[in-house]
């Protein structure tokens, strides 16, 4: 295998990871969204919090894991649900 190759195939590698935990936030930030509502009638909104707190954790983390790995777009990508999350579902969050 040839220098080259290798580097296309740790590209594939790299975009295939970020692809996925892209896919994975999404889907995450989606079923926080979807199940706001519900857990905020029930009274648990500490656990939403909870939740919302996770989720802009981990997506920071992936963020900063994109920006060492030179993957900008994933960067960017996940800088905007980090914003979302940040704005629409914090922001929804009765406070205490």
């Amino acid at each position: 295998m040839t220098e080259s190759d290798e580097r296309s195939d740790e590209a594939r590698q790299t975009f295939e990871y970020f692809s996925n935990e892209y896919a994975q936030a999404l889907h995450a930030f989606k079923a926080i969204e979807d199940q706001s509502t519900t857990l905020m009638l029930l009274g648990v909104a500490d656990d939403l919090r909870g939740f919302v707190d996770q989720f802009i954790e981990m997506s920071t983390r992936t963020k900063r894991l994109a920006e060492e790995k030179n993957e900008p777009h994933f960067a960017e990508w996940f800088g905007e649900l980090i914003e979302k999350a940040a704005e629409a579902l914090r922001g929804a969050i009765p406070k205490r």
